[in-house]
C-alpha cells in the first residue's frame, strides 16, 4: 500500500468529550484534568501542560488535543489517553495533518511568507 503524503498525514487525534451515546462527559473539567495529569513543572517553577497533551473547546465541547508523536516519546502516556477514551466510551476523531500544522505555526509566529 503506498505511504500518504507528507502533508496528508495525522499529526494529532481529538478525544471529544461526548460518549459514544451522545452524552456530555462529567465532570465539565475532565479535559483540564486529564491533561494535569500529563503536565509538569517548567523552568519558571509553575505547572504547564505537556506540549503534546492540551484542552481545547471545538464547537462547544471541551477537547483533548494528543500529538502522535507522543506515542514514540511516551508509550505508556499514549496508551494510557487511548485507554481513557476507550473505558469512558468517548468519542475520538483525527486531527490536524502535517501541512495544516506547520501553516498554524507559521500563523502563530506571524511569518507570512
Amino acid at each position: 500500500m503506498p505511504e500518504a503524503p507528507v502533508a496528508d498525514v495525522i499529526v494529532e487525534f481529538i478525544i471529544q468529550g461526548v460518549t459514544l451515546d451522545g452524552k456530555p462527559f462529567r465532570p465539565s473539567d475532565w479535559a483540564e484534568r486529564l491533561c494535569g495529569v500529563m503536565s509538569a513543572f517548567g523552568g519558571d517553577h509553575r505547572m504547564q501542560y505537556s506540549p503534546f497533551v492540551h484542552p481545547v473547546t471545538a464547537s462547544g465541547v471541551r477537547c483533548v488535543v494528543v500529538d502522535v508523536r507522543l506515542e514514540e516519546i511516551e508509550p505508556m502516556a499514549y496508551r494510557f489517553l487511548l485507554g481513557f477514551a476507550k473505558e469512558n466510551e468517548l468519542k475520538t476523531r483525527d486531527g490536524r495533518v502535517a501541512e495544516r500544522t506547520e501553516l498554524a505555526k507559521v500563523l502563530r509566529a506571524g511569518d507570512t511568507d
